[in-house]
């Protein structure tokens, strides 16, 4: 049986990159939307690949797409995708560089209908896994069950990010991520 995340983390069997993602970022709530489409883009260019091929490159991502600035990245046009596409500092693939864009024009529409990206998130929150899956869908580009999952489980709208007995998840806990506000139970990452 594979050993957790956070089990992997403590007993030292994965590269370092992880250690700050996983004691700083991973499951902590996420208001900004900048920081809210960044996390989405590095979950949607990971399909694929490592969690720890996007962790190197997450400083490579950031300038590439010039900070994550959604407007920009909304007005990305066949030079900036070709632009995007010859950077060796990210994941080239063609689909995942559409999917950056279409999504960026999403959030922008979002934001005007409902104030933010994170208001959206929050109108809709709980919903089931499945349930956000079709919304995702029906919203954003490249976006299938397991993205939709380690996006909201990132962000702290979904629980499972860290193991019921990990220092980092305790501490998160009293941050009151979404998930915590929802009524839905804890589900155990197995070690």
């Amino acid at each position: 049986m594979a050993s957790s995340y956070c089990a992997a983390i403590r007993e030292g069997k994965i590269h370092p990159v992880h250690t700050d993602y996983h004691d700083k970022e991973y499951g902590f709530p996420i208001t900004d939307d900048a920081l809210l489409f960044e996390r989405l883009i590095l979950e949607i260019n990971q399909a694929g690949l490592s969690w720890e091929t996007i962790l190197k490159r997450k400083e490579g991502f950031r300038a590439a797409y010039d900070g994550f600035d959604i407007a920009r990245v909304a007005a990305y046009g066949e030079e900036d995708v070709a632009r995007l596409l010859a950077d060796p500092r990210i994941i080239r693939n063609r689909l995942k560089v559409a999917a950056a864009v279409s999504n960026a024009q999403t959030i922008l529409r979002l934001q005007q209908e409902h104030g933010s990206f994170a208001a959206w998130l929050d109108l809709h929150h709980p919903l089931p896994l499945a349930d956000w899956v079709k919304l995702f869908r029906a919203n954003f580009r490249f976006t299938g069950g397991e993205i939709v999952n380690e996006f909201l489980m990132s962000t702290g709208y979904l629980p499972g990010a860290h193991d019921a007995d990990c220092p980092v998840g305790i501490t998160l806990q009293a941050q009151s991520p979404p998930w915590t506000r929802s009524g839905i139970e804890i589900s155990l990452a197995k070690s």
